[in-house]
């Protein structure tokens, strides 16, 4: 095998599925840029799940609402693909805060999944940030949407125990920052950052999982908790 077909086979494999045909194109047009292939884009859910179960690639990129209702069906195909295909990376957009929609999504138990909304994508950094790291295994959920969760479970009993900057790191793990970025954020060490961690995990009784690590439980504990509340 030469270089050339080395590069492309270890290139990060993208379907796209929105119905917005500019949004989507626009996508296209910034993941090529970027050198990641882009092998089908399509208008709704059906099509989605096709594309998925025959090109198998790296990662989907998935609008909430979809025709023809408009409602859960890019939801419930991305759900559908990490039934189906659990190490293919799915990446939900949304228009708007929907904390139902990512507690369905995240409490799948599965690696490689992200909440975003769809302004995040102007910002092309974190965007393109966000992909690689949800297509290599990892979860990232939207600042917006960890923020609404962190002020409604700091009234339940058991998540207020959280201290204020272990709330802070809690929301920067939820976004998928690493340790040494969570410090660098909060103008913390990295030895801090992992004490509060370690201290997270203790006040919410969370143990290493064979397929979640304890970065996603401690975040789907407030999805969860989230859930059970309504």
């Amino acid at each position: 095998m030469n270089t050339t077909e080395v590069q492309t086979e270890n290139r990060m494999r993208v379907v796209l599925a929105d119905d917005a045909v500019l949004l989507r194109e626009g996508v296209r047009s910034l993941l090529e840029d970027e050198g990641i292939s882009v092998v089908a884009s399509v208008g709704d859910g059906g099509e989605l799940l096709r594309a998925v179960a025959e090109l198998r690639p790296t990662l989907a990129i998935v609008d909430v609402r979809m025709p023809p209702t408009h409602t859960t069906e890019g939801l419930e195909a991305a759900l559908a693909i990490k039934r189906r295909f659990p190490d293919i990376g799915v990446l939900v957009l949304s228009q708007y805060v929907l904390r139902e929609y990512a507690t369905e999504l995240l409490s799948t138990e599965s690696v490689g999944v992200g909440y975003l909304l769809k302004n995040r994508v102007t910002d092309i950094d974190r965007f393109l940030e966000s992909v690689q790291r949800i297509a290599e295994g990892g979860t990232v959920i939207d600042p917006d949407v960890v923020r609404q969760l962190l002020t409604t479970s700091e009234r339940q009993n058991t998540l207020s125990t959280l201290t204020p900057r272990e709330s802070e790191v809690l929301e920067a793990m939820a976004e998928g920052l690493s340790n040494r970025g969570i410090g660098e954020r909060l103008f913390v060490s990295v030895s801090s950052v992992e004490k509060a961690i370690s201290s997270i995990f203790d006040k919410l009784g969370l143990q290493a999982g064979e397929t979640t690590s304890r970065r996603v439980a401690a975040v789907l504990a407030y999805l969860n908790r989230e859930r059970g509340e309504r």
